[in-house]
This record gives structure tokens, sequence and C-alpha cells, in this order.
């Protein structure tokens, strides 16, 4: 008899074999087959009340700017929009009403989860202005309460109330002060009804003896911007010198601006790098002296547009070995064909170089899209797909007050819209020049995917000041224009500026007339009114 050393395996052991063997190099395998990276993004969202509204793709941001007349703890949601496909998971899987006191946090999903930010931004116009006041009323409306400044020597039990609003449009408040002589001796307090709500505010006179006050100073290049307090209804304004001189210059009535006891001008024709001093005063009174020193005059390096490159077929304005300045969208043009900015020898003085930036379609057949010129004050990061992804500004402190130059424009009716934009097919297409002076960390990103489009605000944050010139007609020769600056803050300091031409408004939406052409040339940041 013969040993059994091996067996052959039965065919049920046979196939447990090979089920556990598959099993085992079923779970050694990756899946390396990625979900499509398309980030879920609010394309559309409006609100009761809203006066306007601003959707940040970059950091998946809304912001609502309300009217007074929106409850900002209820404010109702009256439709919105996303990425096709996308989808609300949280909080819940819609949008009704939101409490935008405090900042809400959205859900949204396509293939993975994006977290949105969803703001309320609301200002409400509050007021107190009675007779004699020096200043303004100071509102705290946090604490309900409202304190204002009288001299020593008017009766505070008999202060007639000129005007007074401490809730939001439509609310109603008791007793009502407005056009009437009210003994403050030991403070007022009223109720205030808004939305429902009843609120209790209490009010203070003070009484001081000092009777005008100059509260700041901002120097410009050759304006600056003073600030003072004083009795309202007296002979109120300011004088300047040079600290160097002991004679006071009178300020122009038509450079200040006065709002009951509050005072602010618009000092000119000031030297640029030098001390001034700069005092209130009311009737034969005087208040303390504040001095500032003027900037320097600082403009943008080749501003005339006459230095340029060539890198193959993509036109830069700056030379070969130079630090660049100035960018333009061509990077992302010639993905689908030529460049459309270019200089150009047709210039406002006949001499040198300018820049021709042309609106033109980028593809073959349907396939492409609208391209519009455009020239910044920063640099092209990279494309997105057909997309540009730009960074706008250069580093800069100071506060112009003007942008003037030369332009020359051809407009075609617009050819080419998006979503959105369909009602302005067949009008005239319009050129645009914008200067914005910020003061954020670091040069504002520009995407135009509209994945993640992430656009210029003029009313965001972070900007100082902001002013554009426009035109939607031909100007067939060159013209001078000018736009001013308009400033939100006096006291901020920039960090940076943006300067922008493009021969199509709307390009940023890949709206335009193809055939459209704007000429820039000799741009002057000017520092005076």
């Amino acid at each position: 008899m013969k040993t059994k050393l091996f067996s052959m395996p039965s065919r049920r052991c046979h196939c447990l074999t090979i089920a556990l063997l598959a099993l085992l190099l079923g779970s050694c395998i990756k899946n390396d087959i990625p979900y499509p990276k398309i980030q879920a993004s609010f394309t559309s969202i409006s609100a009761e009340y809203q006066q306007s509204v601003n959707i940040d793709s970059l950091n998946r941001i809304v912001t609502f700017n309300l009217t007074e007349r929106a409850n900002i703890e209820r404010v109702n949601i009256l439709g919105y929009s996303l990425t096709p496909g996308a989808r609300i998971v949280a909080p819940s899987d819609t949008l009704t009403v939101l409490n935008l006191t405090n900042d809400v946090t959205v859900t949204l999903a396509l293939y993975q989860d994006y977290e949105w930010t969803l703001k309320g931004n609301q200002t409400i116009n509050r007021y107190l202005v009675v007779n004699n006041q020096i200043g303004s009323s100071n509102i705290d409306v946090m604490g309900r309460r409202v304190i204002f400044d009288i001299p020593g020597n008017v009766d505070v039990t008999k202060i007639y109330v000129d005007s007074i609003k401490l809730g939001p449009e439509g609310s109603v408040m008791s007793p009502d002060l407005n056009h009437q002589v009210v003994d403050f001796s030991q403070g007022v307090s009223v109720d205030v009804t808004a939305y429902g709500e009843t609120t209790t505010w209490h009010i203070y006179a003070q009484v001081t003896e000092v009777t005008v006050f100059t509260t700041a100073a901002y120097p410009g290049t050759q304006v600056a911007w003073v600030y003072g307090e004083a009795e309202a209804g007296k002979d109120n304004g300011f004088e300047y010198r040079e600290s160097t001189s002991a004679s006071w210059t009178k300020v122009p009535a038509n450079w200040i601006t006065i709002d009951g006891g509050s005072l602010m001008a618009v000092l000119r024709n000031l030297e640029p790098m030098t001390e001034y001093a700069v005092r209130a005063y009311s009737d034969d009174m005087y208040g303390n002296e504040l001095t500032f020193t003027t900037q320097s005059i600082v403009q943008m390096p080749n501003s005339s547009f006459e230095d340029w490159s060539q890198n193959g077929k993509i036109w830069q304005p700056w030379l070969e070995g130079q630090e660049p300045y100035w960018d333009t969208g061509n990077r992302g043009a010639t993905v689908l064909g030529s460049a459309n900015v270019e200089p150009t020898s047709d210039t406002s003085t006949g001499t040198g170089l300018a820049a021709l930036l042309k609106t033109e379609f980028k593809g073959i057949g349907s396939l492409g899209k609208l391209a519009a010129g455009s020239i910044f004050a920063g640099s092209y990061v990279r494309t997105d797909g057909t997309n540009g992804i730009l960074s706008f500004g250069r580093t800069f402190e100071q506060k112009p007050t003007k942008l003037r130059g030369f332009w020359k424009y051809h407009t075609e009716p617009i050819s080419d819209v998006t979503a959105g934009f369909e009602d302005y097919m067949g009008r005239p297409d319009t050129c645009i020049v914008w200067v914005a002076l910020i003061d954020s960390e670091e040069p504002f990103e520009i995407r135009t995917n509209p994945n993640n489009r992430h656009l210029f605000n003029p009313d965001a944050d972070e900007v100082i000041a902001y002013g554009f010139v426009e035109s939607g007609s031909d100007i067939p020769s060159y013209t001078q224009f000018e736009l001013t600056l308009n400033y939100k803050s006096t006291s901020r300091t920039p960090a940076y500026i943006l300067c922008v031409a493009s021969s199509s408004k709307y390009g940023d939406y890949f709206t335009g007339g193809r055939g459209s052409q704007l000429y820039i040339d000799d741009l002057e940041l000017i520092y005076d009114y």
C-alpha cells in the first residue's frame, strides 16, 4: 500500500480559493478614476429688499447688500440658481428665510461638498441734529445710546430738535422728538418700533466749554482732506498755512462741506512733500492746530505704452529684460488665436507707440469664445482651460484724484453674449477705463471661469477709491479723457493701484462686439482737483 502524499482539491475548494484570491486582489486595486472637479456655485441669488448682491465664487462668499426696509434677522430669499447638477445639502435642502445678523454657512454638493458663506450687509442711516450742536451726535447702536455736545451758554432744558432718526426706514419713534423743544437736563428715553419689535434708546446732552475742534487731517500729494467740529449756525470754516509760514490762508467756502456742526474741507493746490498746519474756526474762536506732510508725485511706469517686446505670437507691454508693470490678456487669447492687444504707431502725438485693444472671436467656427482686448496694471497668472486667471494691482501708497489720458474707439454691435446678457445683443459695444485703490494684503485675483468666477467689485470693503470712464459710441480721433477717483475713505492708505482698459466693458463675461477697437495712450495720474 502506497502512502498518499498529495491529493487533488475538490472543485468546491478550488472555486473558493479563486474567490478568496479575487477578493484579496480586488482589495488592493486602487481606483484612479477621479471625480470631476467642478465647483458647486451660486450662479444667481436674490433676496427681498436687496439693493445688490455680490457672488464671490473664488472665496465662496455671497454678500447681500440690503436696504433699510429689510429685516436682517428674517431675510426672505426670492430665488437662486446653482451650477448645473449641484444641490444644497445643508443646513437644509433649500433656502427660504435667513438670519443674516451673523454669517450663514451653506453646503453645496456636486461630486464633492463646497461650503459657502452668506453675509448680510445693511447700513441704517441714524442721526440726531439739534440747534447749537457742536459736531455730530455720537450714536452707539449696540448700547442704544446717543450723546451730543452743546456749548455751556445753551439752556439744556430748551433744546430744539431739528431732526432725529434712530431706526430703519418706516420705523416709528415714541415720543416723536422731531421739531420739538425738549428738556435734556436728565436725559430722554424714546421707544423705536421696527419689524414688529420695540427697543428703547437713551439720549443725553453733554455740555462743553470748547466749541470748535480740528479733528483730523489726511494728506494726499497736492490735496488734503481735513475735518472739524463747531457750533452749528456759526461762521465755521478752516485756515491753513505752510509750517514755515506765519500767515494763515482761509479755505474758500466752495471747498468746504458743512453738515450741522460737522465740517469737512478738501485743501487744494498744495505743494508735494511739504508740511502744513490746519485749524478749524467758529466765528472768532479757533480750534487746535494739526500738522501733516503731503505725499510725492508718482506715475505708473510705461503709462504711455512705448515699451513692447514679443514672445512668439504674444505681444508684451514691456521691453525684454525689463520688470513688467502692465500685462494683457494675450496669453489667454492666443490659446485659440492671435494676440488681441498689440503696439500701434497710431498715437495721440503722432510719434512713438500706443496700445491697441481689439475684441475678437477666438476659435474655429462655433468652437471658441469672444475675447475682449484688455491691458492692466498687474500680471497674467495662468490660463484655466480657455479662461484667464489674472492678478490686478501694483504696489502704490499715493492718493491721486484723477486719471487723464487719450483714447480713440470704434464700436461694433454686440455679437456674442453669455447667460444673463441676452438683452445686450445688437446694442453698441462699450469700452471702459477704470482705476481703483485698495488696501488688501495682496493684489486682486481675477477669474473669468464661470465655475469659480471672481471679478472686481467697486463696492467691496477693500476698495478705498474708484473711478471709471466709458464710451458706447465711436471716438474717431484721439480725444483726452479724464476720470475722477471717488474716495470712500480718506483716512486709509492704499496698498495697490488697479488700472484697467478694455475694448468691451463686459468682456469678463465673454460679451461684446466682434471688431470693437480701443486705442489707449499717454495715461497720467493727477493729484489735484
